[in-house]
């Protein structure tokens, strides 16, 4: 898939679904090459203009995985190119809202342990 293709793909993808996305060079020691934020309640990517297209292809596809698109038709092609960008990315757009609480992890069993005693299986 040519690449310019595919980032004019998911920048309208991106719309769709309610993200902007911004093309902005970067300054600063560390800096990456861009990723999804949300500014003022609005979700937005944020990619260094400067990026080759391959890479902004690579931001856009991450950060849209973390979104709903099951409702929005995507070309074949766009489809396996988002789905290998999940990754270890689980879709998760309410555990981003800092308004959302985060959910509480299980509580685990353990057995109490005498101060110097050792626990043995």
């Amino acid at each position: 898939m040519d690449m310019n293709v595919a980032l004019t793909e998911l920048e309208q993808l991106a719309n769709k679904v309610g993200v902007a996305v911004v093309y902005d060079h970067f300054t600063g020691e560390g800096m990456g090459p861009g990723g999804l934020c949300k500014v003022k309640g609005s979700w937005r990517v944020i990619i260094e203009r400067q990026a080759s297209p391959t890479e902004k292809v690579s931001i856009l596809a991450r950060a849209l995985t973390r979104f709903d698109l099951e409702q929005h038709h995507i070309s074949p092609d766009l489809r396996t190119l988002v789905d290998r960008s999940r990754g270890d990315v689980v879709r998760a757009e309410p555990e981003l809202d800092p308004a959302v609480e985060p959910k509480q992890p299980a509580p685990v069993a353990t057995e109490a342990v005498a101060p110097g005693e050792t626990v043995s299986s």
